[in-house]
């Protein structure tokens, strides 16, 4: 994705405070022998550093893509929002609508995980992030109600080994344009314009700061 200077990521705090409260994205792999590439929606588990769990299904077409090429992206965005071209100018004829949003991406070395009980760790730490409360039984290789569905399943493990990440919010416009962009996603309040606005708010701290 195009990076300008104005929209990087501050630091590697700032991508991966962000990438912490959140879990579901895309994972996208090369093709096998030339064909298209293979993107799949997916929960994951970000350890807060250097590597993404998850599992999937064992038909799932992403694991011969893997066996052939370990290389995988991790891509996730949110906090976006459309911002029309009357924000950003006084005069009808010369507004330039543009996307606000989020995004990181992972490039990730992959490692598939068949043993039961590695199947069976991922599982766990998983449950014990989207359920916190409980509600689920034992997850264990040899014991519970899950061990005979880990067949159907394998497990991945992501190392990060690049990452990129982009907070496009007209950071480079004076605080004054940025105001009257939070005044509109304030007063529009649809689905996104929330998070944007927040989005923008600690972006413009910061750089007043």
């Amino acid at each position: 994705m195009l990076i300008h200077p104005w929209d990087a990521a501050h630091d590697g705090d700032e991508w991966r405070t962000w990438l912490r409260t959140r879990d579901f994205g895309q994972l996208a792999v090369n093709g096998v022998d030339g064909g298209p590439p293979i993107v799949v929606p997916t929960h994951f588990l970000f350890d807060g550093d250097k590597e993404v769990l998850l599992h999937l299904a064992r038909p799932n077409p992403i694991w011969a893509a893997l066996e052939a090429n370990p290389v995988a992206v991790v891509s996730v965005h949110d906090d976006y929002a459309y911002i029309p071209s009357t924000w950003r100018s006084d005069s009808p004829d010369d507004g330039v609508p543009t996307s606000y949003y989020a995004s990181v991406q992972l490039t990730c070395r992959a490692r598939i995980v068949d043993d039961k009980e590695g199947k069976a760790d991922i599982l766990r730490r998983q449950l014990a992030h989207h359920q916190p409360d409980g509600g689920y039984g034992e997850v264990a290789a040899d014991a519970g109600p899950y061990r005979r569905m880990l067949s159907a399943i394998r497990g991945l493990r992501l190392e990060v080994v690049g990452a990129r990440g982009k907070f496009k919010y007209d950071d480079h416009r004076p605080v004054e344009f940025r105001e009257r962009i939070r005044e509109g996603l304030a007063d529009r309040g649809l689905p996104g314009d929330e998070g944007a606005k927040a989005q923008l708010v600690r972006r413009m701290t910061r750089s007043t700061s």
